[in-house]
C-alpha cells in the first residue's frame, strides 16, 4: 500500500511539475537547440531499481567537441556556458520528470548512478536498488555533490530504511530551498573528487597490485 501511494504520488507530482513547467521547458529547449543544436536532450545509462538499467533524460549541457584523434574532449572543456547555468539551477535535471512518469523514477529516492559502478558497491549499499532512484534524495539534501562517497552511499541505504511520504515531503522541501539558494551546487564534481570507481579501484591497488580483471573478480566474490 505504501509503495501505491508513493506511486501515485509520483504520478501526479511529475504531472504538476510538467504542466506548471511547460513554459519554462519550452524556452530551456529552444535556447539549448539554438546553442548547441541536437540532441536536445541527453540519454546516458544509470541502473535502477533491482539493478535494471534505464535511459535517464537531461537537457543537453556539453558540446560534442573532439581532439585531433577523434576522441570527446574532457567534461569540462566540453561544457558550456550555458551549461553550467542550466546546471546550477538545476534545470538540466527536469526531464527527469518523464523518467517518472515512465516509472524508471521517482520523485524522492538515491540518485540513478552510472552503470560502470556497479561493481564497487558494498553488500550493505546495493540496498539502494531495493527502490526506484530519485530526482532528488536524502544525501543530496545533505550538500549535493559535496557529500563524499562513503556518506552519500550510506544516506542513500538510510533513506530505503526510513523511507516514507512524511520524509520524502521533508526531502522535496528541503531540496526547493537548496535549488533557491544555489546551496553546494557544483557544477563540475569531478573538480571536487574522484569518480566512485576511481576511489575504490585506487583503494585497492593502494595494497594489491590488480589488473582490471582481477580487481573486477575480487569485487564480485
Amino acid at each position: 500500500m505504501a509503495r501505491g501511494v508513493k506511486r501515485a504520488f509520483d504520478i501526479g507530482s511529475a504531472l504538476a511539475g510538467l504542466g506548471v513547467l511547460s513554459p519554462l521547458i519550452l524556452a530551456i529547449w529552444v535556447v539549448v537547440r539554438w546553442r548547441l543544436g541536437t540532441p536536445v536532450l541527453f540519454r546516458q545509462q544509470r541502473t535502477g531499481m533491482h539493478g535494471r538499467p534505464f535511459a535517464v533524460l537531461k537537457f543537453r549541457t556539453m558540446t560534442d567537441r573532439r581532439d585531433r584523434f577523434g576522441d570527446l574532449l574532457p567534461d569540462h572543456r566540453r561544457l558550456t556556458r550555458l551549461g553550467r547555468l542550466l546546471r546550477a539551477l538545476s534545470l538540466d535535471e527536469i526531464p527527469q520528470l518523464v523518467n517518472v512518469l515512465r516509472g524508471d523514477m521517482s520523485i524522492v529516492g538515491p540518485r540513478p548512478l552510472l552503470r560502470k559502478y556497479d561493481l564497487w558497491y558494498t553488500p550493505h549499499e546495493r540496498r539502494r536498488f531495493d527502490v526506484r532512484p530519485g530526482i532528488t534524495g536524502l544525501a543530496q539534501i545533505a550538500g549535493r555533490n559535496t557529500v563524499r562517497w562513503s556518506a552519500r552511499l550510506s544516506l542513500d541505504v538510510e533513506y530505503v530504511e526510513r523511507c516514507s511520504l512524511w520524509l520524502d515531503l521533508r526531502i522535496i522541501l528541503a531540496t526547493v530551498k537548496m535549488v533557491c539558494t544555489r546551496e553546494g551546487v557544483v557544477v563540475d564534481s569531478r573538480a571536487l573528487m574522484p569518480d566512485l570507481d576511481e576511489e575504490r579501484g585506487e583503494a585497492l591497488t593502494d595494497e594489491l597490485v590488480l589488473d582490471a580483471k582481477a580487481r573486477r573478480l575480487l569485487r564480485t566474490g
